[in-house]
């Protein structure tokens, strides 16, 4: 029997464009920045004299963010937004850089772009360019991986990145410059090089994933034309990986097969567990301290939490399905875990602020959220698409009418553009859902969660035991995740029971594999 989970939706943001990557700084002291990247390919241009048509331009946008639970209606404030070549990912690089964080993006120029955070103040830090690597011409950048995984210092700082011509491009840093040196070009694929990443306990080694359903290793020692070792495992495209900065030899691989498959790499002929999610797997991220703790950004079935204890230390043949984060009408592609070590910080405010308020005052406090959120709901826009394993989508909203603007609070004046005056359409928490009248497949809201609820106003909320002590030990988590149509970031709260599962009364099925799901 698996711990008792409970997720609580604290944000939800507008990014206009499609999210598809986001990551929290890994940093120490630089934990509450996160930085959020988008794409959106733009329809060519009216056809020319010869009735040809151009080609589809892709942009996209980088968001920075600072979080403050010491604001639990809106913790999450925009500091920066830069318009961009479209991105496809973004890694931090685990340790400072010339004594600045700096983050890595892959974008759809051909290009991975390296920019370090300035500033003092967390709340007015900004990014600046730093260098560049062009892959290539005629090419996406998919993917990118820094060699400081564990965190540890003392190491040859490189990256290692994939991109749409099969290829990976190996790169060291040079912190003295800083500057950037490319080390090794190979073609690892016949298609698309979805995904690359290094063993972080031995960083001369590298994975890749490729269109063609091959999960490859590489010494970047040796020749890169033969690899270590190739597995026909997955049956579609694999465009997952992550190395346990926990365990040695712990791998985690996802594919379009919507398969999560865990590996032993002294052994990779057969892998250690296999857990169906029902959705193609984009991003796998392992817990920062909790090292059986796995989250999936699962596509077309939303996020999920997975618990690989079983399949680690009694060689299950599946891992346990902790928690489901469902968007109904969307793709979940960027996931990540914040480092941030959060208390209940919206318990806390309603007490602090309950001892200094008359009931009168609480009363006019509860309506005046109430009003809020509603009008919070009527600003989110759901558009439903069929899902698909490509970016490359061009949406039609001509039919859809514009979201209504939510002005933020205090939020960042840019000069320019009225749209970037204007700020982010910064949401509440609220129900995601998707019923009917959001736009959602009232086929899928048949198996919604009637449970589901916002306290006080706040998120959704909802106990997958409700005989769950609330002074029972738990781990509670900040996750930032983003979806692709819908033009959505989410920031939530993942908390689970520490208790042992024979300490916790159940009235489930022993059975029943997941534990909890939010709808």
């Amino acid at each position: 029997m698996a711990a008792p989970c409970r997720t609580r939706t604290l944000q939800v943001v507008d990014t206009e464009f499609s999210a598809d990557a986001v990551e929290w700084c890994p940093v120490e002291g630089w934990h509450s920045i996160l930085a959020c990247g988008t794409y959106h390919l733009r329809p060519p241009a009216a056809t020319d004299s010869r009735g040809s048509n151009g080609a589809c331009d892709r942009t996209g946008r980088l968001y920075l963010y600072h979080y403050n639970e010491e604001q639990p209606y809106i913790p999450l404030t925009e500091i920066q937004r830069i318009d961009t070549a479209a991105i496809l990912d973004i890694k931090w690089c685990h340790i400072p850089v010339a004594e600045h964080p700096m983050v890595g993006i892959a974008n759809s120029t051909g290009a991975v772009e390296f920019c370090h955070l300035t500033g003092s103040e967390k709340n007015s830090c900004m990014l600046e360019p730093c260098f560049r690597v062009d892959l290539g011409a005629q090419r996406l950048a998919l993917s990118l991986d820094w060699s400081t995984g564990r965190e540890q210092c003392g190491c040859p700082l490189r990256v290692i990145s994939s991109d749409s011509e099969g290829k990976l491009n190996l790169f060291s840093i040079d912190e003295s410059a800083p500057s950037v040196h490319v080390l090794n070009q190979w073609e690892a694929h016949k298609f698309e090089a979805w995904i690359a990443a290094f063993n972080y306990w031995d960083t001369d080694i590298v994975y890749s994933g490729g269109d063609d359903s091959l999960l490859k290793g590489w010494d970047t020692r040796c020749s890169p034309e033969t690899p270590v070792f190739t597995s026909r495992r997955h049956s579609m495209g694999v465009c997952s990986i992550q190395c346990s900065p926990h365990r040695e030899n712990l791998l985690a691989t996802g594919s379009y097969d919507e398969h999560v498959l865990l590996w032993d790499t002294r052994n990779i002929k057969q892998p250690l567990a296999d857990t169906h999610v029902e959705g193609g797997v984009w991003r796998l991220k392992w817990h920062p301290t909790c090292d059986f703790v796995l989250l999936a950004a699962c596509m077309q079935s939303g996020f999920k939490i997975l618990d690989c204890r079983g399949s680690m230390a009694e060689n299950t043949e599946e891992c346990i399905i902790l928690s489901s984060y469902v968007l109904h009408n969307s793709l979940a592609y960027g996931a990540d875990w914040s480092r941030l070590c959060p208390r209940d910080s919206l318990t806390a405010t309603q007490d602090s602020a309950a001892a200094c308020l008359s009931s009168e005052e609480l009363v006019g406090r509860s309506e005046e959220g109430d009003e809020r959120l509603n009008l919070q709901v009527q600003n989110l826009k759901i558009i439903y698409e069929s899902p698909t394993a490509t970016f490359d989508v061009i949406l039609d909203e001509e039919s859809e009418g514009p979201a209504l603007p939510l002005k933020a609070e205090g939020g960042p004046k840019l000069s320019g553009d009225p749209d970037l005056v204007r700020g982010p359409d910064l949401k509440g928490s609220l129900d995601l859902a998707g019923g009917p009248d959001q736009g959602g497949d009232p086929e899928l809201d048949r198996g919604s969660d009637s449970g589901a609820k916002r306290p006080n106003g706040m998120g959704l909320d909802r106990s997958s035991d409700s005989t769950r002590s609330v002074d029972s030990p738990k781990e509670m988590s900040i996750v930032a995740t983003c979806s692709f149509y819908d033009n959505i970031l989410h920031v939530w709260k993942w908390e689970m029971s520490l208790v042992t599962p024979s300490e916790m009364p159940s009235t489930r099925s022993p059975s029943e594999r997941t534990v909890e799901s939010l709808h």
